[in-house]
């Protein structure tokens, strides 16, 4: 590529001539920015495709320029614009250069990478620009196993992460232009809250995707970039069919459990190559895994995963279903809002409880060396059999760990009782998420 094709590029991504959008402010991720730009680290923003990544980036360069940088000192560099071609660290260097020789920046320059999993070795290219004070760095990435693999090489001890995920209640409210300034606002505006609740659930969380009428398209549309893009492509695999059936039986099947073996028999393929795809698929964060508690380290490993979507919107249009689950559903909301709350707190662990009478609590939160809360989503409280079966395993949980509190997540009902010498809080959903989302 030429010098003048890589300027015209450059100059529609960057803030040298005109104002760019930076759509809605997501200021917790931008106060978390400005805490680890204080480091001097890399910065390494990493997240699922369309959750908002490089709007961030964007953000917090005009962050920058509100506090007096020039915004010649500032280089944005989108590797998935597809007018770049052969994409290596010598374009990378001479995009670099180029930027030099026609912005000529006076002071010190700020670079901000997205995608950066787009060039290969980018790792040595960025190791050396860090090390030798050229720049201070931002990049972002759509995938979690290559970022780290390539990371724990060069930059070990040299960068800082911050995991950015689709919207949260709280933004997708303020998304919608409503205005929550205390607790009476939530009760004032119960219906409306409630209606945006619902749309929630059904289309997700993805900002596109929240501010269209075309949900169901874009939703398809970054199914098949995930698939195509964040996986076929990168790690080149060649059961393209066999890939796609295990996203569409994970998206399908939220918030149960699963093990290897068992998808063995339904996937037709390997457990090894299952539990490879599987990874594949943690990497690009369509799908988490949540470990069974246990005091032994093999048991844990041994027991079925748990499995939880990015998105509820990509669950319900991608996977198959007879009629919806709103309980599963919910219990996934809640498990994304509570990695949310794991991306600020290092030492915070997450894990699901089943005893060997096959009680169960959703939700154990381990902190340092302790299990501090447990939270049950129990969506139809008013169902006495549910209703009991969801107690006895939040009970038998509190026994085990210890504790005198637990929390019952549901659809409308909020109370406080008392089982034995237990005391169960129970919260509506939507007053959790909107409220303190870790353990309210």
């Amino acid at each position: 590529m030429d010098k003048n094709q890589i300027l015209r590029i450059l100059e529609d991504w960057n803030l040298w001539k005109k104002d760019l959008d930076t759509g809605f402010m997501r200021l917790q991720y931008l106060t978390q920015l400005q805490k680890l730009r204080n480091s001097k680290q890399v910065m390494v923003i990493t997240g699922a495709r369309r959750s908002g990544k490089s709007y961030i980036m964007r953000q917090f360069a005009k962050q920058l320029i509100s506090e007096g940088i020039n915004e010649k000192n500032i280089l944005f560099i989108n590797f998935e614009d597809s007018r770049f071609y052969g994409l290596n660290t010598e374009l990378l260097q001479k995009i670099y250069e180029t930027y030099l020789e026609s912005l000529n920046p006076c002071g010190p320059v700020y670079i901000f990478l997205d995608e950066i999993q787009e060039i290969d070795k980018w790792e040595k290219w960025v190791r050396t620009m860090h090390e030798l004070k050229k720049a201070e760095l931002m990049i972002s990435g759509s995938s979690a196993h290559l970022l780290s693999q390539e990371l724990s090489t060069l930059l070990t001890g040299r960068h800082l992460d911050l995991t950015v995920f689709p919207l949260s209640f709280k933004e997708f409210i303020a998304f919608n232009g409503i205005e929550l300034k205390d607790d009476l606002d939530i009760v004032n505006k119960r219906i409306e809250i409630k209606r945006l609740l619902a749309e929630y659930f059904e289309y997700g969380s993805f900002p596109e995707v929240a501010l269209t009428g075309n949900k169901k398209q874009i939703l398809l549309t970054y199914f098949d970039d995930l698939l195509n893009k964040d996986l076929i492509r990168r790690y080149k695999i060649r059961k393209t069919g066999k890939i796609k059936e295990l996203m569409i039986y994970y998206l399908s099947n939220i918030s149960t459990s699963c093990t290897y073996n068992s998808l063995e028999k339904q996937i037709l393929l390997s457990k090894d190559t299952i539990e490879k795809f599987s990874g594949y698929l943690e990497s690009t964060y369509l799908i988490f895994s949540l470990n069974r508690f246990s005091f032994k380290l093999k048991e844990q490993e041994k027991s079925p995963r748990k499995i939880y979507a990015i998105d509820s919107g990509l669950s319900n249009q991608i996977g198959f279903k007879f009629s919806p689950n709103t309980g599963r559903t919910a219990e996934n909301l809640v498990f994304v809002e509570l990695l949310r709350q794991k991306s600020l707190i290092p030492e915070m662990e997450l894990f699901y409880f089943k005893n060997e009478r096959q009680k169960e609590v959703d939700f154990v939160i381990k902190e340092h060396f302790k299990v501090k809360s447990l939270i049950q989503v129990c969506w139809n409280i008013e169902d006495f059999k549910t209703k009991k079966r969801e107690i006895d395993g939040l009970v038998a949980g509190l026994q085990t760990f210890n504790l005198k509190e637990g929390l019952v997540i549901t659809d409308d009902y909020e109370n406080e009782e008392y089982y034995k010498e237990f005391k169960i809080r129970y919260i509506p959903l939507y007053k959790w998420l909107l409220k303190n989302p870790k353990t309210c």
